[in-house]
């Protein structure tokens, strides 16, 4: 455990920025989820609803810092292909 002020702050800093991340992580993983189960039902309208709220948790997900832009583009791009092979 940590003894100086500063380790200390440090610790509780981690345990916060840890659990925020997760959360994060989760709600971004949860979209994507629901939008690969939306894609597999093949309901175009409603994978076309699920795929901007997918892509809205996703540009949210770059701007906390989740997930790097060019991954979250590649997300985007092969969800949208997918979403467009629907017939």
């Amino acid at each position: 455990m940590a003894n100086h002020f500063s380790a200390l702050k440090r610790a509780r800093q981690t345990t916060k920025r840890t659990a925020r991340n997760r959360a994060n992580t989760s709600q971004l993983r949860t979209a994507l989820r629901a939008m690969r189960e939306s894609l597999e039902k093949g309901d175009k309208a409603a994978a076309g609803t699920t795929y901007r709220a997918t892509t809205s948790a996703l540009d949210k997900a770059i701007q906390k810092g989740v997930l790097h832009a060019n991954t979250a583009a590649r997300y985007k791009s092969r969800l949208s292909a997918r979403l467009n092979a629907l017939k």
